[in-house]
C-alpha cells in the first residue's frame, strides 16, 4: 500500500498546545491537520528544528471596518486587506471583527455589508461580532436568528450614551443572547462619568494630553465593570469584557468569578507595554486609546492576572490612525482618537516581554492568544490547537529572531508604532493559514482565496 501523499509536512519542531509541548510532525492535507507524527510523504517540507509550532493566533477583536459610513466619521486607515496583511506578519490567522450598523440600519444589514467586504479583501479568516447600538425592537427580534447563523456574540457599549437611555432594553437582549447559547462583549467605560470629567476639565482648563487618563478615569472603567458583571449575573449571560486596563476592574471580574458568574477578561497589548506617564510625551496623543493607559501597579496586575489565568485573551482592538491623525492640535484630552495598530506587533511583543523572561509559560501564551479565544468565540476544536482534524492554522515561530520596530515599515496603513524603537525577540517565520504558507516572516506570499468567513458553534465556557 502506498503512503498518504500530504500537501505539507513540518518537520522537527517542539509542537505547543495549552496542554503542553512535544517534538513531532505535523502534516497537512486538503487544510487540515492530517497525522502527527509517523511517516509519509509530502509535496512541501519546511524545517522546523529549533523552532516553536504554535496554533493560529486568533485575534478576537480588531476594528478593520469604520464605525459608520457618515461623511466626516471616524475612519480607521486599515481595512480587511492591509489589517490582515499585518495580522499574517505576526502570525495571527483569524481575526474577529467588530460590525456596526448604519445609523438607521440593523445588525444583519450591517453584517452582510461586512461579510462581502472581508471576501473581497481579507487574507486571513473572520469572523464578527455585531454591534447593538440601538436595542430596538427590529434589533432585538434579530439576536435569536443571528445566533442560530453563527454569530454567537453580541457587543455592547455602556460608553455610549444611548445605553443608559435604553438600559432595560440591553438587559432584553442579553437575556436573548444567553438563551441562544451567546456571550455579550462589553466595553466597560461609564459614558456619565466620563462626561462629567471631561466638563470639570474643560471649565479648569485642564485639556492638555496630559490629563487625558482623568477624562477616562478608572472609577468609569471600574463601575461599568460591576455594572456589566451585575448584568450578567442577572439575565445568565456570559460577559467578556474588552480591553480591561485597571487593577480594580480585574479584581471585580475575580470576584465575580468566584461566585460562579461567567464572566471573561481580555486585556490589550498597551497596558502590559505602557503606563500613563506616556502622556507627559510631546507626541503622548499617540498613544491614546480607551481606556486610557493606567498605573505600573495596573500594569503588573495584568501580567499576574495572565498568569493566574484571570485574564484570559490577549487581544489588539486594533484601530490604527496615521501618526498625523493621532496629534491633530485639534483634539485636547476630552476628545484624542482613539486607537493603536498592533495586530503585526501584539504576540512579537507578547513573547519578547512575557514568554522570553519568563513571566508567562509558552503554553499560556498559546493560550490567551488562540485557544482561548477560539473556546469563547465557537471556533474550538476547528480553531486554536494543534490536533488531527484541526484546521492547518500554524506559526513556526523563531524564538532567537531579533527586530527593532519601525511602524513606517510595516504592513498596516499606520504610520508609526507605539513601540518604534524596541528591540523585540521572538517573530514568526511562517503563518500558515489551512495548510497553505501566506506569510515568510514580514512578507505576504499567499493568495486571498485561501481566506473565509468561519463558520462557529455556541459560546464554551473556558
Amino acid at each position: 500500500m502506498r503512503p498518504v501523499v500530504h500537501d505539507l509536512v513540518i518537520r522537527g519542531g517542539t509542537v505547543v498546545t495549552g496542554g503542553g509541548t512535544h517534538e513531532t510532525d505535523i502534516w497537512v492535507r486538503d487544510g487540515v491537520i492530517d497525522q502527527l507524527g509517523g511517516s509519509g510523504r509530502a509535496g512541501r517540507e519546511i524545517d522546523a528544528t529549533s523552532r516553536w509550532v504554535l496554533p493560529g493566533g486568533i485575534d478576537p477583536h480588531v476594528h478593520l471596518t469604520p464605525p459608520s459610513s457618515r461623511e466626516g466619521g471616524w475612519t480607521w486607515v486599515d481595512d480587511f486587506r492591509s489589517g490582515t496583511e499585518a495580522a499574517l506578519a505576526g502570525g495571527v490567522t483569524t481575526v474577529g471583527n467588530i460590525t456596526f450598523p448604519d445609523p438607521g440600519s440593523d445588525m444583519r444589514t450591517a453584517l452582510e455589508r461586512d461579510e462581502a467586504v472581508a471576501a473581497e479583501l481579507s487574507l486571513c479568516d473572520t469572523f464578527l461580532h455585531p454591534v447593538l447600538l440601538d436595542a430596538d425592537d427590529t434589533n432585538l427580534d434579530q439576536i435569536a436568528g443571528l445566533q442560530s447563523d453563527g454569530y454567537t456574540s453580541l457587543k455592547i457599549f455602556l460608553s455610549f450614551h444611548r445605553f443608559d437611555r435604553q438600559v432595560g432594553r440591553y438587559l432584553d437582549a442579553m437575556r436573548r443572547v444567553a438563551a441562544a447559547g451567546g456571550v455579550a462583549l462589553v466595553h466597560c467605560e461609564d459614558a456619565a462619568i466620563m462626561s462629567c470629567c471631561c466638563e470639570i476639565l474643560r471649565e479648569e482648563g485642564r485639556t492638555g494630553v496630559e490629563f487625558y487618563p482623568e477624562a477616562r478615569p478608572v472609577r468609569a472603567e471600574a463601575v461599568a465593570t460591576h455594572r456589566a458583571i451585575a448584568f450578567g449575573e442577572t439575565t445568565g449571560c456570559p460577559v467578556y469584557v474588552v480591553h480591561l486596563a485597571s487593577s480594580e476592574a480585574l479584581f471585580a471580574c475575580r470576584d465575580a468569578r468566584s461566585r460562579g458568574v461567567p464572566v471573561h477578561v481580555e486585556t490589550r497589548p498597551l497596558y502590559l507595554h505602557l503606563t500613563r506617564e506616556r502622556f507627559l510625551d510631546p507626541d503622548g496623543a499617540k498613544y491614546s486609546g480607551a481606556p486610557p493607559l493606567r498605573d505600573q501597579f495596573d500594569r503588573d496586575a495584568l501580567w499576574s492576572g495572565i498568569g493566574s489565568g484571570d485574564v484570559e485573551v490577549v487581544a489588539t482592538d486594533h484601530a490604527p490612525w496615521t501618526l498625523e491623525q493621532k496629534l491633530d492640535p485639534a483634539t485636547d484630552a476630552t476628545d484624542l482618537r482613539q486607537g493603536v495598530s498592533d495586530l503585526e506587533t501584539c504576540l512579537p511583543m507578547l513573547w519578547s516581554e512575557g514568554v522570553r523572561p519568563g513571566r508567562i509559560s509558552v503554553e499560556r501564551f498559546v493560550e490567551v492568544t488562540s485557544t482561548n479565544p477560539a473556546k469563547l468565540f465557537g471556533l474550538y476544536p476547528r480553531k486554536g490547537t494543534i490536533a488531527v482534524g484541526a484546521d492547518a492554522d500554524l506559526v513556526v515561530w523563531d524564538p532567537e529572531a531579533e527586530r527593532v520596530i519601525d511602524g513606517a515599515s510595516m504592513l498596516g496603513n499606520a504610520d508609526y508604532s507605539v513601540y518604534d524603537g524596541w528591540e523585540v525577540t521572538g517573530w514568526p517565520q511562517y503563518t500558515i493559514l489551512r495548510g497553505e504558507v501566506m506569510a515568510e516572516g514580514q512578507t505576504i506570499v499567499g493568495s486571498a482565496n485561501q481566506a473565509r468567513s468561519v463558520p462557529r458553534g455556541p459560546y464554551r465556557a473556558l
